[in-house]
């Protein structure tokens, strides 16, 4: 039976890495099943370095900065940064990263309060059936 494999790229989505940024004998190849558990059990020097310097990928970015990715794409970064430059935005944001936090805060509480209508009508409906 022959290995499962994945590309690069999907593995490099899986490790949360950037993958320009990754080995040459990273990139250039399939990557086993087996192989990305031992990377994640056991991460190597390179990838413990890009996971904790960067550059990290869009997805991992808009995390770290607390916006989502198309908030991202508004603030006109479209470029894989580093943790030192996105530090840097932390600790002095432009207007569009305050803007697009307040957007994903309001997300999320809308989103918190939609959960909490929902579970309590269906706390209600089950009430209800039990009177029936």
């Amino acid at each position: 039976m022959k290995a499962q494999t994945m590309k690069a790229a999907t593995a490099a989505k899986k490790l949360g890495i950037y993958l320009p940024a990754a080995p040459d004998d990273f990139r250039d190849r399939e990557i086993s099943r087996t192989e990305l558990d031992e990377l994640t059990a056991n991460p190597p020097e390179w990838l413990r370095a890009l996971r904790a310097d960067g550059p990290h990928p869009r997805d991992v970015v808009a995390r770290k900065l607390g916006v989502s990715n198309s908030g991202l794409a508004r603030g006109g970064v479209t470029e894989a940064l580093t943790t030192a430059e996105i530090k840097a935005l932390l600790e002095d944001p432009p207007q569009w990263l305050v803007d697009e936090r307040a957007t994903q805060a309001a997300v999320r509480a809308e989103n918190a309060r939609v959960k909490q209508r929902d579970a309590e009508r269906a706390a209600r409906r089950a009430a209800d059936g039990d009177r029936a």
